[in-house]
């Protein structure tokens, strides 16, 4: 078998994005579906926010200093961390109902329109700027961001 060719830390951080657009989806489907069952979304709501808590994590600890250090427009960044901190405020209120109900539903909707719009501006504006960027080593990047997604998936199993 031939080695698995590295992917570059845009390419990390898009599957991401579609594993949790998934969860989303599912989510969605389980509310309109079946809105009583409170108990198969509540799980589906948690994994939601664990993800997107790691994911914002290895983006503004590793992904977003190196993507600054090498742009030049850092200020798409500063829209980007704004755009963590509007998804962090939601998570928080989320986690915060400890069961699915119909204003988790509204906010569980909310934050997919918000991570949709972050999606699509990283994928538009910073992955494009990252790739391009001189002496950016997207495939160190993304080892290094593997490495700690997966110490902090390690700690939220704990």
């Amino acid at each position: 078998m031939p080695p698995v060719a590295m992917k570059d830390a845009c390419d990390l951080l898009d599957a991401d994005h579609i594993a949790v657009k998934h969860l989303f989806v599912e989510y969605a489907r389980l509310a309109m579906a079946a809105p009583a069952a409170v108990a198969e979304r509540q799980p589906i709501a948690a994994r939601i926010c664990a993800e997107l808590t790691v994911h914002a994590k290895i983006e503004e600890e590793i992904f977003y200093p190196a993507l600054r250090a090498a742009i030049a427009t850092p200020e798409l960044l500063d829209v980007a961390e704004a755009e963590h901190q509007e998804a962090k405020e939601l998570i928080a209120q989320i986690q915060a109902a400890k069961r699915a109900t119909p204003a988790v539903d509204d906010l569980v909707s909310q934050l997919a329109r918000a991570v949709e719009q972050h999606v699509k501006e990283e994928r538009d504006d910073l992955f494009p700027k990252a790739r391009s960027a001189a002496g950016l080593d997207l495939e160190a990047l993304a080892a290094r961001l593997t490495e700690r997604q997966q110490e902090l998936q390690a700690a939220v199993r704990r």
